[in-house]
């Protein structure tokens, strides 16, 4: 059994991939566990890996005493010295080494198991720590088979899932499929390192743009953010700290080579690359592209925003099925209420002629309010009269005063509906 132990050692590690240590410290426990079937399992044994003899060396210990008690653990002082010592005192503890050859058939073949079973757990957390270390990164691998919609992906080296969540709608592979995805996820289960993959994941377009864009992966152009409806559309917002550099223009690259090299791998999806701004209200008009906006009124508290657009503008800042404002609110982080010129004139009309029915307010006065942002009975209603005082040319007396008609306007319109 060991010969030329020393041999395939060394040969299993290379061809497995598995550290020396852990294949020898496998052989080391085997050896133990065949030694105590034989033995019994009260017996103080030792196993060691001899390098230079390329064998597996086992050895029983037993306590020097002057009267045996227990055979299997203890040796008399003239036996100890006469076969193991000739210096043994009372005391010391003695190992002499066991012919592995006796340890039968059964011993052996459970000894194998144990080698067999930890060589397997030792390439499972091989495959485990390699793509660990890929996790956030492009796998190219080859459709191996189809389980319950999952389809069970060749790496090379492991097995990786593409759970049905992690699937474009209107894709479809066969077997034997070249399939490109993105390693999201590396866990530890009993069966062995699951690797769960995804084309879905935003980390996908964003790993396919650094492949695509060297600028990108040099770390002149950051990809601040991507939002995507996978197999429909996608937003992703650039910038550059370097001035020279068309942080969009790169990322589409030459009459569109680059972009279209993603799209093509994403079936077609559509890719809006905007550019980031610090001014958030620049941003999100960015992130509305290819809309045009007119105007925005930022509400910093509740991190909203109005954005009015041309009324020709208007379906197309809020898309098909109203995609493209949604992915605008996820590339952004901001609410978005998108309204046309003409509904907001509509309004802001309306709110004027009834701003003007407030007693003791004058069509100056509507107008400072209206500037103000303060455009509704409403608003009024809720407004503080030193916030109104502030503005040129209002008293505080009539600020107070129209505060408290359009807060009677305001109940009276209650109380009717």
């Amino acid at each position: 059994m060991f010969a030329e132990l020393k041999r395939l050692i060394e040969q299993m590690g290379k061809d497995r991939g598995i550290d020396k240590d852990v294949i020898i410290s496998a052989l080391e426990d085997a050896m133990l566990m065949a030694a105590r079937k034989k033995l019994g399992s009260d017996v103080e044994l030792e196993a060691h890996y001899n390098d230079d003899s390329g064998e597996i060396e086992v050895f029983q210990f037993k306590t020097v005493v002057e009267k045996v008690v227990d055979p299997e653990n203890q040796i008399a002082l003239e036996e100890a010295v006469s076969t193991l010592d000739d210096e043994a005192q009372f005391g010391d503890v003695l190992g002499s080494k066991i012919d592995a050859s006796t340890f039968g058939r059964i011993a052996v073949q459970s000894a194998r198991q144990i080698i067999i079973q930890r060589v397997k757990d030792a390439e499972r957390d091989n495959i485990y720590e390699e793509y660990h270390t890929k996790k956030g990164n492009i796998s190219n691998g080859f459709v191996q088979r189809i389980e319950g919609g999952n389809i069970i992906v060749n790496l090379g080296s492991a097995e990786g899932v593409l759970p049905v969540n992690e699937q474009i709608f209107k894709e479809s592979y066969k077997r034997g499929d070249r399939i490109r995805s993105f390693i999201c996820e590396v866990k530890k289960i009993t069966k062995g390192p699951q690797i769960i993959l995804s084309r879905t994941h935003p980390g996908f377009l964003k790993a396919l743009f650094e492949l695509e864009v060297p600028e990108i992966a040099e770390g002149l152009i950051e990809i601040v953010n991507v939002s995507r409806e996978p197999g429909k559309r996608s937003k992703m917002a650039v910038r550059t700290r370097d001035k020279d550099i068309d942080p969009v223009g790169a990322c589409v690259g030459m009459r569109g080579a680059r972009v279209q090299s993603v799209v093509q791998e994403l079936r077609g999806e559509k890719i809006d690359i905007v550019p980031y701004s610090e001014d958030q209200a620049k941003y999100v008009c960015n992130a509305l592209a290819p809309a045009k906006v007119n105007r925005v009124f930022v509400d910093e508290e509740n991190r909203a925003m109005e954005v009015i657009v041309p009324d020709d503008q208007l379906s197309l800042a809020i898309g098909k099925s109203g995609q493209n404002v949604r992915l605008a609110v996820k590339l952004t982080g901001w609410k978005i209420d998108v309204k046309s010129e003409s509904a907001t004139a509509a309004k802001d009309e309306e709110g004027y002629k009834r701003l003007m029915k407030i007693n003791g307010l004058e069509e100056a006065d509507a107008e400072k309010l209206f500037a103000a942002g303060l455009k509704s009975v409403a608003m009024l209603a809720a407004a503080d009269a030193e916030q109104l005082s502030a503005l040129a040319g209002i008293d505080r007396d009539d600020a107070e005063a129209w505060i408290k008609e359009a807060e009677m306007v305001i109940d009276q319109e209650i109380a009717v509906k």
